[in-house]
């Protein structure tokens, strides 16, 4: 048969088109598997990983491709409608993980890993579709919302750590006074917001009373405590960095490594990058403020993610020995070790790292980080409409009061118990 120069291009294509799907058809013999994470800040960790699993099995190779967290939903997405992407992938917890189950873009993993049963509930949940009761996904971590804070700074300004709202005021307008900026955070990425407010918002609207309340629908986003919290976070605003709303997350964070801001407030997943950054940083963390001296202080908790399986991948066998793996021991001490995580991985003790120990025991007292648990099931998500509200606020466009109604509107859109 004669193949025509258009024939021989059109099969060329296809071959391509198999390659760039499968990130290399393998290396003299080895079949590649891809992996894409949001992880920019781990990619040495995760290099050192892929290292021991070759090793042990040396038929595969992995190829970690990281993208900036606030792209990589766009792209995975995108990646996944054409049936294309990697062969595995990091996905987002509850809700945001919930569309792409339903959509048949992720493997169910309940038949595949019956080892996953052995992984703590509160962690599979984050896995598990409300829709299917399967879990899509091997757990990765549990994150915890906490406050950072300059030691040296606090130590040269005869500085306490705050109890109470007043006192934290009081800190910030001390630090403001000795010419450092006292709160790097900025508002250009709306999630920020998200983290501050989930982070200093329990302690106001009522932590796991207004949580459970708010899934049942016997108090809504509107609620007195609600707008409380949303003012507390808006009072930090003369502290935050100049022009605020033109400083992105990782602007926020260089300020902090470089001891330019006396705080951040971000999460537990903060900290490895802050060290590895700069060394010689002092810096330590601190529980959420709460309104009265004797109140219990809440932080917000969730689920960080899973490791799933592309419904689409040519190499789902292979894919299932990276799966394994990243239920194993190794995935577990790597998340303790090199980016000092609270691992999902049943069996690993992560309290011998100070910094670890010291966010377990913020963790007796926990709550639902809120919209990223409870309210992310439908569109437009708590995440979006929260976002989007606070950056009216701080931008100057919204009123505390304006941003709970922006939020309940669109929450109760699709939220069933809001619309009773």
């Amino acid at each position: 048969m004669k193949i025509t120069r258009i024939t021989f291009f059109i099969l060329c294509m296809i071959c391509i088109g198999s390659f760039v799907f499968a990130g290399g058809g393998g290396d003299s013999g080895r079949t590649t598997l891809n992996f894409w994470s949001w992880r920019t800040e781990d990619v040495d960790a995760y290099e050192r990983l892929f290292r021991v699993f070759e090793q042990r099995n040396p038929s595969l190779r992995v190829v970690h491709t990281p993208y900036l967290n606030t792209d990589y939903n766009t792209i995975l997405l995108t990646a996944l409608q054409a049936r294309s992407g990697p062969d595995l992938f990091m996905a987002r917890s509850y809700g945001g993980m919930e569309a792409l189950a339903q959509s048949g873009y992720m493997v169910p993993l309940d038949d595949l890993m019956p080892e996953l049963r052995n992984f703590d509930e509160a962690n599979r949940r984050g896995a598990i579709s409300i829709e299917s009761g399967r879990i899509y996904g091997v757990p990765m971590a549990s994150q915890t919302l906490v406050i950072f804070y300059n030691a040296d700074i606090y130590n040269r300004l005869g500085l306490r750590i705050p109890v109470t709202w007043a006192d934290f005021i009081a800190n910030m307008q001390a630090i403001q006074r000795a010419g450092i900026i006292p709160i790097g955070n900025g508002g250009r990425d709306g999630w920020v917001f998200e983290t501050m407010l989930g982070n200093i918002g329990p302690n106001f609207y009522g932590a796991n009373d207004f949580y459970n309340a708010a899934r049942a629908g016997t108090r809504n986003f509107q609620d007195p405590a609600f707008i409380t919290a949303i003012q507390r976070v808006h009072e930090l605003a003369p502290f935050m960095p100049p022009m605020l709303m033109g400083v992105g997350y990782e602007d926020g964070r260089a300020l902090f490594i470089n001891e330019q801001a006396a705080h951040f407030i971000g999460g537990s997943y903060d900290a490895a990058f802050f060290t590895a950054q700069n060394p010689r940083l002092n810096w330590d963390i601190f529980q959420p403020p709460v309104a009265r001296a004797g109140d219990t202080s809440y932080v917000a908790v969730y689920a960080d993610g899973s490791y799933a399986m592309n419904s689409a991948t040519p190499h789902r066998d292979q894919s299932l020995t990276l799966l394994r793996f990243f239920a194993s021991r190794d995935t577990g001490e790597m998340h303790v070790r090199d980016i000092q995580w609270i691992t999902a991985v049943p069996g690993v003790d992560a309290s011998a790292d100070p910094f670890i120990n010291k966010v377990l025991g913020f963790q007796r007292n926990n709550t639902p980080h809120i919209m990223v648990v409870g309210f992310r099931y439908g569109q437009p998500t708590g995440s979006v409409e929260l976002q989007a509200a606070m950056q009216g606020l701080f931008g100057g466009q919204l009123t505390p009061a304006q941003v709970a109604r922006q939020i309940q509107e669109g929450i109760a859109t699709w939220h069933t118990p809001f619309q009773r």
